[in-house]
């Protein structure tokens, strides 16, 4: 259910996340005419309401078609499900479960989704790409001079001198003291702990360099006065360039993201031929939904899983579908793709979940939210009657949505607005801070260029945006620590590969 956010409206999750886009896809195809009559109204919203929408794309590109590895018949849910809800060997129970679990009906699907599942963000991005990959990005581990996996602990490192530093301050080791200063070359790295630790610590390594913890009203108001600071020194671009940018990421927005706002607004809104969502709002009613769905997923979902836990995976499946959405809308906004891979895994790595939890407003309203393509729509107060901790992943979310919402944007706006969130200069670890810069500064130019232009009431509109991108750091970081306190003590419960990494090394 996570996604965007589908949260993505959700995302306008939009965030995300971490978790946190709660749209399953639920199917009504299985439910009789009794069990839909049983359902509760739905609470729709007046026209002049202020909460995000969203439409369902028509048509998806070659590039999202292969990385899904599956085609889909018209009219079937687009939903894919994340491999961590799949038990294989094990069958669903045709029977109703107790009223602490709950039980989903299988359905095979192609192996190529299979391992579409377990890509890493890398993979993604270097779908449907004909040249070879650039060969001049390797990167030194600063401590040994091995080539750098990444980032690590505040400064490029390789695996095993990330792997050494975690393992010291894990586990709180003390090295023989040692009176020379040994050189820690990758081949002998290994006979001098004790100076292979201080050179770690010489070079900036910190476990608290990996933590952004709880930003501070001083910080979010550096990073908004950054922002705007950068806009404002920019020369100028010719206004036709400013536009044509705006609809070239409007455009790549709207042929990558499954859902928009404007198809969200006419599901809750009720002005829609459609059969309205179907109302999961107790455990009866999801399990009429998780019976009724036509899922397209690879053997199942978690059988007779706890309902905080079935939820939990549900929000994992939606969001890495909101994920991989993400990535071929982000190879797609101008410059992104002459970056670094190095860098572009970055930017996604740190970005993707603020942008689910942009998006996930465009699917909520105060009532609750839509799932499943919008044909479901989860109570606000069914996830808040879940036991904690997995009450509290989407409530964060809900008072967000309301201030978010208010702010009255529509697709083309968020399309700008997301953009600018993935392409951010200050994602730790980036090699070429300048080059992410330049294409943010052009992309809050035309945002701003947009927002006059089509919000010309809203004076203070820009600023306002700015700030909620510090504001959605913030929620970030939350989730990824609830994620993380999830993960510790909740035993049935594990991470998708996708969403490990992209957790790994960041809170």
């Amino acid at each position: 259910m996570e996604g965007v956010e589908r949260e993505a409206s959700v995302g306008k999750s939009g965030n995300v996340a971490e978790l946190t886009v709660m749209q399953n896809v639920v199917a009504l195809d299985g439910l009789s005419e009794d069990e839909r009559s049983s359902q509760p109204d739905f609470p729709h919203i007046s026209e002049d309401t202020d909460w995000l929408m969203v439409q369902e794309r028509e048509s998806t590109s070659p590039e999202l078609q292969e990385l899904a590895s599956a085609s889909v018949e018209e009219g079937e849910s687009k939903e894919i499900v994340d491999n961590t809800c799949v038990q294989n060997g094990e069958k669903a129970e045709k029977d109703k479960p107790q009223k602490n679990s709950i039980t989903t009906v299988t359905t095979s699907t192609c192996p190529e989704l299979l391992e579409s599942s377990t890509l890493s963000l890398s993979d993604h991005l270097k779908l449907g790409r004909d040249e070879p990959e650039c060969t001049g990005l390797n990167v030194e581990c600063k401590i040994c001079g091995d080539k750098a996996s990444g980032f690590h602990y505040g400064v490029h490192a390789c695996e095993g001198c990330k792997g050494f530093f975690r393992r010291t301050i894990r586990m709180k080791l003390e090295y023989d003291r040692c009176e020379r200063t040994c050189r820690i070359q990758k081949k002998s790295r290994n006979k001098c702990q004790y100076c292979r630790f201080q050179k770690c610590l010489a070079l900036g390594m910190s476990h608290d360099a990996i933590r952004y913890g709880r930003m501070p009203e001083a910080e979010k108001k550096k990073l908004v006065a950054g922002l705007l600071a950068g806009e404002k020194s920019l020369l100028n671009p010719g206004g036709s360039d400013l536009k044509t940018l705006a609809k070239h990421v409007n455009s790549a927005y709207q042929k990558n993201l499954n859902m928009t706002k404007k198809k969200a607004r006419s599901i809750l809104t009720g002005k829609t031929n459609c059969t309205p969502p179907f109302v999961i709002h107790d455990m009866d009613s999801l399990w009429q939904a998780e019976n009724g769905l036509v899922w397209n997923q690879l053997n199942g979902a978690p059988l007779n899983k706890e309902i905080g836990v079935h939820v939990f995976y549900r929000c994992q499946c939606t969001t890495v579908e909101t994920v991989r959405e993400l990535t071929e809308f982000a190879k797609n906004i101008p410059g992104f793709v002459e970056l670094f891979l190095n860098d572009q895994v970055t930017l996604l790595k740190y970005g993707v979940h603020e942008a689910i939890f942009a998006m996930l407003p465009s699917l909520m309203n105060k009532d609750g939210l839509l799932v499943a393509n919008g044909k479901g729509f989860v109570t606000r107060e069914f996830l808040r009657s879940l036991r904690k901790p997995f009450n509290e992943i989407m409530e964060p979310k809900f008072e967000f949505a309301v201030k978010f919402n208010a702010l009255e944007l529509d697709d083309s706006d968020l399309a700008l607005f997301v953009a600018a969130i993935i392409l951010c200069g200050d994602r730790p670890g980036l090699m070429n801070v300048k080059q992410v810069e330049q294409i943010q500064d052009s992309i809050l130019q035309a945002l701003n260029q947009h927002l006059q232009a089509h919000h010309p009431e809203s004076v203070c509109l820009f600023p306002k945006l700015l700030q909620k991108m510090a504001d959605l750091r913030q929620l970030v970081t939350e989730n990824a620590q609830l994620v993380q306190m999830i993960k510790k003590t909740e035993s049935e419960t594990s991470l998708h590969p996708l969403l490990q990494e992209i957790y790994k090394d960041m809170y």
